[in-house]
């Protein structure tokens, strides 16, 4: 144990950095919010982490298995945004997810060698410094005692997290209450160092109450204001954020840093695309970050983001984790990964979705600790360099889904890496809370998809993924879902006219496939669920046995021949005068569906229910234009994929989108360069 006298304690935290930037602060949350307490403080700090994956018991069962968290959470202690009053012996860890020093990402990414842990106290108290390997396992680093308040300091190595490992700190109170005043982590500034400034880009459509609680919250947090440059919000809604309650005076705080641009619907991409484009055309910021309306935001978060940029080797892509708006506690994503053969993007395997921290604490979730790298982060939010947008482009213009892990992709391509950072999240309604495969959603993920693997496809012909896009196809047609099978054989069929149609259909393609799915009962949504007429089943399940899910690729193939037989029996009469049953939504599979005639689907979202039919016609019609689109798509892939890969450049380019934003801006023009802009480097 160390004991520093008073005289050496006794300083200010600001002369303790001179020669040091404070990269990453001690935060609390002070909204009362119980469910968010654990991401910051953590009460349990008699628990360790177990490395489950490599200690078991005599019996062979995992030794790791991990034990709940206590009730014991007092936000009562917590008495401002970085100040914790501790009563006396007792002993707090922050050892959180917010409150942690993710060390193995600064030792991947960065040339800094060291970390400085400062901490400030108003009384006697010690600080036990920990860290984590990459299995999960924990190390006593060094105790430091205060005998009567004052800043502890203490420089850490960073070598020895080559693959993985976090720092973190427990507070320990003596005989008296004792208050954390400030604590930081910051790292030797380099030679002539200048730190990055950044513009924010919301891009929102009719969430005008979210825009306006952007506004106050980004005003409300004066170490962010100090980085921020502007704050740039695309409105393409008609319920327009100029006129939500509240939106002048919130405007009126952060005065010539907010700049409201209106303009037509053009999704995520275009939003997004526009808020790249101002920021480049600015020429004030060496970073964009892109970030959803709908989220709460941690604004330390956004900060860290932009100092972990700064000191990156080359210009790095700096994304954030997503919480579950609905469950606060739980990660939804740490990690996204694509697989090339599937063509497909998904957690990174190394993570868990939807971890729950109020169960399980960081020092208690072993996969946590080992560094995750990833080949893209959401859009919900991510940091640019303003330099690797101006060499790669803007966004795809592809209106939603796709856009952000093509970008990814292609800075990927071009030599840039991308860093889902710990530390740095917001909280975002997961997908999971709705099925957007099956909505008018489908177009897009289709489409896109294609064309991003035409693009980006290691495989001869996109491995994988004609298979799949067919199997899909009959999936969905099994499960009587023929408005999503509609929606992505056009999606196909608009892959088969090449780059052209991109920024020709932006606007008009939305509009059109909503038009489209009306055509089908599957897509009519009822909200009075009492309209429909009563549930009758003609026949019973065959000796009562309900469908179950297959088990493996021979029972799923058998029970698929099953259903497509069904489709050259005819309907009976009954089932499209009464459903034959309830479906909800989480059991709407094909493999369930498949028996039925008809019956009645609950929304993903609970709001209401549609009235699924079979068609037999439309089921014929349907399979035979899928092969049909398929094989010409086979047939013609390697030709087709020339062509988006040599136009990549131009429909991403800001001149390209330059002109569909003056054609969809409410007043028909578009922001002029700054006179700066050539000589704007970046980073």
């Amino acid at each position: 144990m160390s004991t520093i006298a008073q005289n050496e304690i006794d300083r200010d935290m600001t002369a303790v950095d001179t020669d040091w930037q404070t990269v990453h602060r001690v935060v609390l949350p002070t909204d009362g919010d119980m469910d968010t307490l654990p991401l910051y403080v953590d009460f349990n700090s008699a628990q360790r982490v177990i490395d489950d994956r490599s200690r078991t018991s005599r019996t062979g069962a995992s030794a790791g298995a991990v034990v709940g968290q206590s009730a014991n959470q007092r936000s009562d202690f917590i008495v401002g945004r970085r100040q914790v009053r501790l009563p006396e012996y007792n002993r707090v860890s922050f050892g959180t997810y917010f409150n942690a020093f993710p060390a193995s990402y600064w030792r991947a990414h960065t040339d800094v060698e060291q970390v400085r842990l400062a901490v400030e106290v108003d009384s006697e108290a010690t600080v036990i410094v920990y860290r984590s390997s990459p299995r999960g396992t924990s190390n006593r680093v060094e105790s430091l005692t205060s005998e009567s308040g004052g800043v502890l300091t203490i420089d850490l190595p960073l070598k020895q997290f080559g693959d993985g490992g976090w720092y973190w700190f427990d507070l320990v109170s003596h005989g008296n209450a004792v208050t954390l005043l400030k604590a930081e982590w910051s790292v030797p500034k380099p030679e002539n160092f200048v730190p990055g400034t950044v513009s924010i880009a919301v891009t929102t459509f009719n969430r005008p109450d979210f825009c306006v609680r952007h506004l106050t919250t980004f005003a409300e947090a004066p170490e962010l204001l100090e980085v921020l440059d502007r704050l740039i919000i695309t409105d393409q809604g008609n319920r327009r954020v100029k006129d939500e309650e509240g939106y002048e005076q919130a405007a009126a705080v952060l005065g010539s840093k907010f700049r409201l641009v209106e303009q037509g619907n053009l999704g995520g991409s275009g939003g997004f695309a526009r808020g790249m484009y101002e920021t480049v055309n600015d020429g004030e910021s060496d970073y964009c970050l892109l970030l959803d309306d709908d989220v709460m935001v941690e604004t330390e978060g956004i900060l860290r983001a932009v100092q972990f940029a700064d000191f990156t080797r080359t210009p790095t892509i700096v994304g954030g984790h997503m919480f579950n708006l609905y469950e606060r506690s739980v990660l939804h994503t740490f990690g996204e990964s694509i697989n090339e053969w599937r063509f497909y993007w998904g957690p990174n395997q190394e993570t868990k979705e939807a971890h729950d921290f109020s169960a399980s604490n960081l020092r208690t979730t072993p996969w946590m600790h080992r560094r995750v790298d990833v080949d893209f982060n959401g859009w919900w939010m991510c940091l640019i360099p303003v330099s690797i947008i101006r060499e790669i482009g803007l966004a795809l213009p592809v209106f939603i889904k796709w856009d952000d892990a093509e970008f990814g992709i292609r800075a990927r391509k071009q030599g840039y890496k991308t860093v889902s950072l710990p530390g740095s999240a917001v909280w975002h309604m997961p997908w999971t809370e709705k099925d957007d495969t099956i909505d008018w959603q489908a177009y897009f993920h289709q489409r896109n998809r294609w064309i991003a693997a035409m693009i980006y496809s290691p495989y001869k012909k996109g491995g994988n993924l004609m298979k799949e896009s067919f199997a899909v196809d009959v999936r969905h047609l099994l499960s009587m879902q023929y408005s999503a099978v509609e929606l992505r054989l056009e999606g196909l069929e608009d892959v088969l006219k090449g780059p052209g149609h991109l920024h020709e259909t932006i606007k008009t393609k939305l509009p059109e496939i909503r038009k489209r799915r009306t055509e089908f009962t599957d897509a009519q949504v009822s909200t009075d669920v009492g309209s429909f007429p009563p549930v009758h089943r003609v026949r019973p399940p065959k000796r009562g046995i309900q469908p179950v899910a297959p088990q493996n690729m021979r029972t799923a193939l058998a029970k698929a021949v099953t259903g497509a037989v069904r489709q050259v029996v005819p309907v009976r009469e009954k089932a499209l005068e009464n459903p034959e049953a309830v479906v909800p939504a989480m059991d709407a599979r094909w493999w369930r569906l498949s028996q039925l005639d008809s019956a009645l689907v609950s929304s993903a979202d609970g709001t209401g229910a549609s009235w699924y039919q079979r068609d037999n016609a439309k089921f014929r019609e349907m399979i035979t234009r899928s092969i049909k689109l398929h094989k010409e798509l086979l047939l013609n892939w390697d030709r087709l994929s020339e062509q988006y890969r040599a136009e990549l450049p131009n429909f991403t380019s800001p001149e390209a989108w330059r002109e569909t934003f003056e054609a969809m801006s409410s007043d028909g023009s578009v922001s002029e360069p700054s006179k700066d802009t050539n000589d704007s480097a970046g980073k």
